[in-house]
């Protein structure tokens, strides 16, 4: 079952994780949101996330769900950035995701079904 969350990134060039490697490069609505959609349907983002760690094979595997359909759409208006994200992945894994793209320059401002 899908989850629609509802996103802002208060400042988009503030929206940048700890990792320059692992960390939004986006400039626009529509390339964080591509950014974002790529990291929720493939698993790039993850590998390189677990390579990095001081012992990848006890990283959780249950943190390399990706959904091939997720969808994101963005919106800039001013400094900041609306994400729709579309999605059966769960809360945490997006979260954790949202974590190494943006640190902690991100909202979480609604969920409903999708």
């Amino acid at each position: 079952m899908a989850t629609r969350y509802y996103i802002t990134l208060p400042d988009g060039a503030l929206a940048r994780g700890a990792d320059p490697d692992l960390s939004f490069t986006a400039l626009s609505g529509e390339g964080f949101a591509s950014e974002l959609q790529a990291a929720l349907r493939g698993d790039r983002l993850f590998d390189k996330w677990r390579r990095k760690q001081p012992e990848p094979d006890e990283v959780d595997l249950s943190l390399a769900a990706t959904d091939p359909d997720a969808t994101v759409e963005g919106a800039q208006d001013d400094l900041h950035i609306d994400l729709i994200v579309t999605t059966s992945i769960p809360g945490t894994v997006l979260k954790q995701r949202l974590r190494l793209l943006a640190g902690s320059a991100w909202e979480l401002r609604d969920v409903k079904t999708a």
